[in-house]
């Protein structure tokens, strides 16, 4: 069943149990949890997510679910906490994973923001259980965030998708980078641009979770953000990328799919945010699960037919 009320489009239904995990249900004190990863490891649906404390310093946690809506079992304590004596850059919080599984070495890719005193900046772990991560440390330097791998090499290199900020008088578009050794990056391009102006992309954009490979090109779902005069709103949108060259934007939407509407998008420590760090294909069911942050306060689900997700960014305006 999906929550009817807060629908702003028909193509994802909001999961009528949202939120799906609160700071009151957690196992230790926290201020927030928002903004997870998400994987699909075994039977068990793997939630990777950011935590901040009553400082204000963010950890990542692990939540457990078997059928990646109810019952979940949360790590008693911090599953991936920041480590500044070994990762200096590390000494503000790690923030906002992203997860993607990359057969040919068998692990599972965790990209994070790594918030240094000179700004935030892009790290990279590697884990094959959750339980025991191996750091790599940074791989791009500040100020960049929003960042994911694709789950193979293309062309022979490692690509990655993530968001400089250049300057802040100027607009925050999506690169792309690639590496042979998921160290050292280089070849930065530009892939996708705001749209400027009063656009709900038209300030920032920044990737959701990992990209997905289907048999019409790698999926994306994206944020965008609008300035107002009182503060910045987060929606999501969606673009296809091309399966041989994905910097080439095949089609990408014009409008929102998902904007902050419940309450508990609305309203919490940072309101009006709607912002996904992982999704799951469900391929026996074929179901879409989109998992969320909602006001920087709590995690929350969406869930879509992949299907319809194609057929509608096939009807999307070219990229």
């Amino acid at each position: 069943m999906a929550d009817k009320r807060y629908h702003d489009e028909n193509l994802f239904r909001r999961y009528e149990g949202n939120p799906i995990l609160t700071p009151d249900k957690w196992p230790y004190p926290v201020n927030t949890v928002f903004n997870p990863a998400a994987a699909q490891a075994g039977a068990q649906t793997v939630l990777l997510v950011r935590v901040e404390d009553r400082f204000g310093v963010s950890h990542l946690t692990v939540a457990r679910s078997k059928d990646g809506k109810t019952g979940w079992a949360v790590d008693k304590s911090p599953t991936l906490p920041p480590d500044p004596e070994n990762y200096p850059e590390e000494i503000l919080g790690i923030e906002d994973p992203r997860i993607t599984w990359l057969p040919e070495l068998k692990v599972w890719a965790v990209t994070y923001t790594s918030f240094s005193t000179d700004g935030p900046l892009v790290s990279l772990a590697t884990t094959k259980d959750f339980k025991r991560f191996r750091r790599l440390g940074p791989v791009l330097r500040p100020v960049d965030k929003d960042a994911a791998l694709f789950p193979r090499r293309i062309g022979g290199s490692w690509v990655m998708i993530h968001r400089p900020v250049l300057s802040p008088s100027q607009p925050a578009h999506m690169w792309m980078s690639f590496s042979p050794d998921l160290k050292h990056w280089g070849d930065f391009k530009i892939f996708m641009r705001t749209r400027g102006g009063n656009a709900w992309d038209g300030a920032k954009l920044g990737l959701c979770p990992q990209p997905l490979e289907t048999p019409e090109g790698w999926l994306i779902l994206y944020h965008g953000v609008r300035e107002t005069c009182s503060s910045s709103i987060y929606r999501v949108g969606l673009a296809l990328l091309d399966l041989k060259e994905p910097w080439k934007v095949k089609r990408r939407s014009r409008s929102w799919v998902l904007a902050p509407l419940a309450p508990y998008e609305k309203f919490g420590d940072v309101g009006d945010v709607f912002f996904s760090g992982g999704w799951i294909h469900d391929k026996a069911s074929d179901e879409l699960r989109v998992y969320y942050g909602g006001a920087d306060t709590c995690v929350a689900l969406a869930t879509a037919g992949m299907k319809d997700v194609l057929s509608y960014i096939k009807k999307c305006p070219a990229g």
